[in-house]
């Protein structure tokens, strides 16, 4: 007589298979994942400091998200010019491919364009050749359209996958996150938000980031960010800081895991 219960053979032949997917399944989203705990200020701080974008301790770098976008990056690059300051703009490769005049407007006028990924893509499945194609696409067309070859990559939402990871990597990209952000993107910021966010990390070394572009932001996101771009960068020559890009930043090679 076959015994069908629970216990016979078959079933624990099932049941350990099940457990090797399952402990598969686990590996893989440890490994695709673990990168990503460096999206946590407290962890990257102590992890990378290079990633957290601790620079030169008399210079804070600014950075802006998900340009260029024809019906905001404009208004920032006149303001940047009346305060005579140079920025960084992490772009997105296929915004950069629709606005190559922008593009080149942007490092013409003395800014750096890095690299943000070609789409802002959510990180929730693991996919490294969709994620090292993407990247590489993204550093061809800001060394295309802007005449020079990006040092930094910024992952979208700053999770940073091993996948991603690996692509920068692949590209010769240095990552790097932010020390201090704006919250510019919500539906209810404002200049005075965006400040009172800002002001407690505005001190020699820090990385900034603000967006100048509301596309993966609330509609009309970006005006806080402009608005609060004056009183930002009056409050760190207050200090006697010097506000500019990454590349004069003096950050640090990543190295350990980054490596």
């Amino acid at each position: 007589m076959v015994r069908t219960g629970g216990r016979g053979p078959a079933c624990r032949n099932s049941r350990a298979a099940a457990g090797a997917l399952s402990g598969a399944a686990v590996a893989v989203a440890a490994w695709h994942f673990g990168p990503a705990a460096t999206w946590i200020p407290a962890v990257r701080r102590v992890v990378s400091p290079a990633l957290d974008g601790q620079g030169d301790p008399g210079h804070v770098a600014l950075t802006f998200d998900d340009g260029p976008d024809p019906d905001s990056t404009p208004h920032f690059l006149r303001v940047l010019d009346r305060l005579g300051v140079r920025a960084t703009f992490f772009v997105l490769g296929s915004a950069l491919e629709q606005h190559p005049d922008l593009g080149r407007r942007i490092v013409a006028e003395g800014h750096e364009l890095a690299v943000h990924g070609w789409r802002h893509e959510r990180p929730w499945r693991p996919r490294p050749s969709q994620d090292a194609r993407d990247v590489a696409r993204a550093a061809d067309a800001v060394l295309r359209i802007g005449g020079r070859r990006p040092l930094w990559y910024r992952p979208a939402y700053g999770v940073l996958t091993a996948g991603r990871l690996a692509a920068a990597r692949r590209a010769g990209l240095q990552p790097v996150l932010w020390s201090v952000w704006g919250r510019d993107w919500t539906a209810r910021a404002d200049a005075h938000s965006v400040l009172a966010e800002l002001t407690p990390g505005l001190r020699g070394g820090a990385t900034i980031l603000l967006h100048d572009s509301d596309r993966t932001s609330a509609p009309g996101a970006w005006h806080s960010a402009l608005e609060a771009l004056p009183p930002a960068v009056a409050a760190c020559r207050s200090q006697g800081l010097r506000v500019g890009p990454l590349e004069s930043h003096g950050l640090p090679a990543h190295r350990g895991v980054w490596r």
